[in-house]
């Protein structure tokens, strides 16, 4: 049992610098994967037909949605979510 002063192991983690860099760079290919599959979805569009309307590669799309793409440029990410009728904002984070 937990008592109130205990962390937990993520929270552990989360203290290393190393070990939070890497979790959060291998969430945010993680949120960009799940996104990028959701939204075809929604859209009913196949990764050829998105290729196309985006212009890129079926591949680039492909390794973005395995989560094999360590470097996707903002005007790729951005062609791909205009065609599915998203938009990029940015906010500032406190």
């Amino acid at each position: 049992m937990k008592t109130k002063n205990q962390e937990s192991t993520f929270s552990r983690v989360m203290k290393d610098k190393n070990r939070k860099h890497k979790f959060d760079e291998g969430y945010s290919k993680f949120l960009l994967s799940e996104f990028l599959i959701e939204a075809m979805e929604k859209n009913h569009i196949s990764v050829r037909k998105l290729a196309e309307e985006a212009h890129v590669s079926p591949t680039v799309i492909q390794n973005i949605r395995s989560g094999k793409t360590t470097n996707v440029t903002l005007n790729k990410l951005s062609s791909l979510t205009s065609a599915l009728g998203y938009q990029i904002d940015f906010k500032k984070i406190s």
